[in-house]
């Protein structure tokens, strides 16, 4: 398995192909963008913004950081790599975006399943800096890059992947940048993802949504998998930084928050659906 350079970036500003020059990404057009010396680009206008610090604060990157690292969601990370890389010759080339990458976990984990002679170029974007920086420190094969999924600073046409893990799906930029025939990898929570863990922070919990839904416009579905076991944690800081990187945190009361932080073992469900999608060619 080689990684390669990622070379199919493009302008958050008038979407020209960046070309790399030294430490820094310039389009034709004269706009340059540095490579921090952390090792990532920084592609998100501040037009563009929606607050001064979006994403992922600090904390809840360092606990998913620590959570992941721990190998406690290795089955998705597993299933996903594997939907990846499926049916690839032994010796492809392939460009892989996780839109949304957080601190680059399933980005690490797709570059080591790879089989030998394949090469892969791998971009990892995300709208908190913190994730970024994150992912730079733990892997510099990768191109990391601040940007939006509502404006990927991305090509037309690509990408072989996409890897939308937990994320904000923006389906008409994915459609976008992904070659016909590319796939979109969806990881969402189904309906008993965390289950136990919910029943304790909230007083009740939301009906689940039913009926089918909908295919995205470009896309036509291949399969859906669901990754499902039991998960125990044991002391109070794993779950903590459970309930800390995922949106629960600021949606559960203090109430709530506290009846978590009072436990020091819990078992969990992990619950959740993989979707492949196929880029039409038409």
């Amino acid at each position: 398995m080689t990684i390669t350079a990622f070379q199919a970036l493009a302008c958050p500003l008038d979407g020209d192909p960046l070309q790399r020059d030294g430490a820094s990404w310039r389009c034709a057009a004269g706009h340059s963008f540095d490579i921090a010396r952390q090792g990532y680009t920084h592609l998100l206008p501040v037009q563009n913004k929606r607050s001064r610090d979006p994403g992922d604060s600090k904390e809840m990157v360092a606990a998913r950081q620590r959570f992941l690292n721990a190998g406690l969601y290795q089955p998705i990370a597993e299933a996903v790599s594997h939907a990846a890389l499926a049916d690839l010759p032994a010796r492809a080339s392939v460009s892989c975006l996780d839109a949304g990458c957080g601190e680059g976990y399933y980005l690490r984990e797709l570059a080591s399943a790879a089989r030998e002679g394949q090469t892969l170029a791998l971009l990892g974007l995300d709208i908190s800096k913190w994730a970024v920086l994150s992912a730079a420190k733990q892997d510099n094969r990768t191109c990391w890059v601040v940007g939006s999924n509502a404006n990927l600073p991305v090509q037309p046409g690509t990408l072989d992947r996409l890897l939308c893990m937990f994320g904000f799906p923006v389906y008409h930029e994915f459609a976008r940048v992904l070659k016909p025939g590319g796939l979109l990898l969806q990881v969402d929570a189904g309906p008993d993802h965390l289950r136990e863990l919910r029943e304790i922070i909230y007083p009740t919990l939301k009906p689940e949504r039913t009926g089918e839904a909908q295919v995205p416009e470009g896309f036509t579905p291949l399969a859906t998998e669901t990754v499902r076991y039991v998960l125990k944690l044991t002391g109070a800081e794993q779950i903590a930084d459970l309930l800390t990187m995922t949106p629960h945190l600021y949606r559960a009361s203090a109430e709530g928050r506290a009846r978590a932080a009072a436990l020091s073992e819990l078992t969990v469900t992990v619950d959740v659906r993989l979707t492949r999608f196929a880029r039409q060619t038409g």
